[in-house]
């Protein structure tokens, strides 16, 4: 964990600068009418799989129709970018949560695989301006992946869901428009 009580965000934060700016544009954790997209890489499926069901239950928790909620298997990390890309240049969803795991081995295969989702991942959502989460684990062990994909408040897919909603309903808020 590399989080602690200095570093976390205060939530009082927003209204201790209210008086201070003259805008503040704060995503909601609201989901209905959201359209989410799940790219998900089959290799390492259940930690995969784990993951998914922490951004389901986050999803539906915060009022995502599970109507809205599309789920596309891609067969690993390497391949998540175009199916977020695809996903984004459909129009059919607001934001596209990726997941996925790779896991350092042997091979320098690691290195390659999970740098190269990442930055396509960011290319997609900066090229297509639809929000693409980033929720592919790069952990050096399985006993880490299986850690951040616990079934509770620390899975990273959970996490996910959650930036997900609430960048969607930021970047409604209308203030990035020209």
């Amino acid at each position: 964990m590399t989080s602690s009580d200095e570093t976390e965000f205060d939530p009082a934060t927003p209204a201790r600068l209210r008086e201070r700016v003259g805008q503040q544009l704060v995503g909601a954790l609201e989901g209905r009418g959201v359209r989410v997209a799940l790219a998900c890489g089959r290799f390492n499926g259940g930690v995969t799989t784990r993951l998914i069901d922490g951004a389901l239950d986050a999803l539906v928790h915060h009022g995502v129709d599970r109507n809205d909620v599309v789920i596309a298997w891609a067969p690993g990390a390497f391949e998540l970018p175009l199916v977020a890309r695809g996903f984004a240049l459909s129009e059919r969803v607001d934001v596209v949560i990726t997941l996925g795991a790779v896991i350092r081995g042997d091979t320098g295969h690691y290195d390659f695989v999970a740098g190269e989702c990442a930055r396509g991942v960011q290319d997609v959502q900066l090229a297509t301006g639809v929000p693409v989460v980033f929720g592919v684990l790069t952990t050096d062990t399985v006993a880490q992946a299986l850690e951040r994909s616990r079934p509770d408040d620390t899975n990273k897919g959970r996490e996910c869901a959650l930036t997900a909603l609430e960048m969607v309903n930021l970047l409604r808020q209308g203030a990035f428009a020209p």
